[in-house]
């Protein structure tokens, strides 16, 4: 059995912090055999940085997916093709700079990472991220069984949509974007495990990880206004899944829902 651990979006440096301090003292404790994270939230709430990337990486996170805020960081463009467990969506046309997907070995067989972004209420709209899925599974279940997918989408609607169309065909697919942890962890029965969103490891008392009041003040007002990360206690999110490793079935998914307490000392 491998143990996959997934956390959703990161936002700004109190997210990114308690992944990273969090991340290694986890994969001890809990047996943890490979970690997925979102950074695409991590560099001040938007972007990430290839210092962030690395950081992250250094903490045993495998492999780093993103969505629409990858390319805020204008010095992470030439980083993607130099950094291939930093992945951006999938479904970009062919030239695009990096990729969408990752083949990595593990003692336990080798795993998958496929990123792919929604079109619905999404900008920019991408190709289909269906077809765009359909090719890739298929190409990479010729090396592994063990295939796990962040979907980067706004609605519930696609989410659930891609999940049923890749059941049995991948091991998990778990949503990113809205910053809000959904309840409806299950198996499909094909065997992959969903969750149609994982939430964010960012700051509580917040509006998706930034200050309140700029964003109540953007929506009394309509005007545009600043929306700083905000500070405070922070909570980690996403989810834990057990994957045969032979035949690349979810065997349990359970959500992660934990504050972020640093060890002192």
């Amino acid at each position: 059995m491998l143990k996959l651990l997934f956390l959703g979006d990161i936002v700004g440096e109190p997210g990114r912090k308690a992944v990273i301090e969090t991340v290694p003292r986890w994969r001890d404790e809990r047996g943890i055999d490979f970690v997925v994270v979102n950074g695409e939230n991590s560099a001040n709430g938007r972007g990430i940085t290839p210092k962030i990337c690395t950081d992250l990486l250094r903490a045993k996170v495998a492999v780093i997916t993103s969505g629409d805020h990858i390319w805020d960081q204008k010095e992470i463009v030439p980083h993607l093709d130099m950094e291939p467990r930093l992945l951006r969506p999938i479904n970009y046309p062919p030239a695009t700079p990096g990729r969408g997907s990752i083949v990595l070995d593990t003692p336990k067989g080798k795993v998958a990472v496929i990123n792919v972004q929604g079109r619905t209420f999404m900008q920019p709209p991408l190709e289909n991220p269906f077809l765009a899925m359909q090719a890739e599974v298929e190409r990479l279940r010729q090396e592994t069984r063990v295939i796990f997918v962040d979907m980067h989408a706004e609605t519930t609607s696609e989410k659930i949509a891609m999940g049923r169309f890749l059941d049995g065909r991948v091991s998990a697919l778990v949503g990113t974007h809205t910053h809000t942890q959904t309840a409806d962890d299950q198996i499909f029965p094909g065997g992959t495990a969903f969750l149609c969103d994982a939430g964010m490891c960012g700051p509580v008392v917040s509006c998706l990880g930034r200050e309140v009041e700029p964003i109540i003040q953007r929506f009394l007002t309509g005007r545009p206004i600043q929306y700083p990360v905000a500070g405070g206690p922070v909570k980690l999110h996403g989810a834990l899944i057990e994957i045969d490793e032979n035949t690349g079935r979810a065997l349990k998914i359970e959500r992660v829902a934990e504050m972020f307490h640093p060890q002192h000392g």
